[in-house]
């Protein structure tokens, strides 16, 4: 049995050919590579020999799946800094050989596990692994960041040749944002919590203030311009405050698309 690999998005595929088209990102066969294992050789050993080097481990992260190779587990994960206790050793399929280290949660809400407590838990857990199946955290989260930097360039050439109507359809479209930031902000805590384990590193925490400061950086760049609609105006003296605060907005929104990134292709390479 052969293993192909697909150059696209790392899919493997355990058959004697690659599949017509890969079944995560729908790539075609031509886009897939076999991937050669390589095999212990089989000479006999002469009478005295020493002992042959063990074979490395291979260690996944349990919180973003990054692969480590060697006799003991990072101890914390390069990609999301998960430490060394969510780590699970794995065989050469792929599979875990043992579970991780993780403490019990006390069940805090046992007395309130009444009908309509068990009917709430089981709408939101539907709800939960929903946007998980579909990815909505991935698809609602490329609005805002497909937006933001057109509303940026809008203002900034607004504000350069005085356009108004660019800084109209800056205005508009940071409405739309601000409609959308609830539902990045509500699928980006579901992806937390249950992919992630809702574990507390640098990366998640960073992730996190990043998208309450834009939602707040939001809300004043909209709520100021519906308050005062000459803001960005010739001749106002808060254009430039104005612009300044869209451009630290782009940039917050750039670290967190970079740790997005990080998260989800780093562990790729290895």
């Amino acid at each position: 049995m052969s293993k192909w690999e697909c150059s696209v998005c790392g899919y493997v595929h355990r058959e004697e050919a690659p599949p017509e088209q890969c079944p995560v990102c729908e790539a075609p066969a031509k886009m897939f590579k076999e991937v050669l294992e390589e095999k212990p050789e089989t000479v006999a050993p002469p009478a005295a020999v020493e002992p042959q080097a063990t074979v490395s481990k291979r260690w996944r992260c349990t919180v973003c799946g990054y692969v480590h190779t060697g006799d003991e587990p990072p101890e914390k994960c390069p990609v999301c800094d998960a430490p060394k206790k969510m780590f699970v050793e794995i065989d050469a399929e792929g599979k875990a050989l043992s579970e991780p280290v993780t403490e019990e949660a006390a069940p805090a809400m046992a007395p309130l596990a009444g009908k309509e407590h068990k009917k709430s838990s089981f709408f939101l857990a539907k709800i939960a692994a929903l946007s998980l199946k579909f990815h909505l955290h991935p698809i609602t989260v490329h609005f805002p960041n497909g937006i933001l930097p057109a509303v940026v360039a809008f203002l900034a050439i607004s504000v350069y040749f005085n356009i108004v109507s660019l800084e109209t359809a800056a205005y508009y479209n940071l409405i739309f944002v601000l409609l959308m930031l609830p539902v990045v902000l509500l699928t980006g805590f579901i992806e937390w919590q249950k992919r992630y384990k809702g574990i507390k590193t640098a990366i998640f925490i960073i992730k996190i203030v990043c998208s309450l400061i834009v939602l707040a950086l939001v809300n004043v760049l909209v709520f100021w311009r519906l308050i005062d609609p000459a803001v960005v105006a010739e001749g106002s003296p808060s254009r430039l405050i104005y612009l300044g605060i869209a451009g630290l907005m782009l940039a917050v929104v750039g670290l967190a698309g970079h740790l997005g990134g990080k998260l989800v292709f780093g562990a790729r390479g290895n």
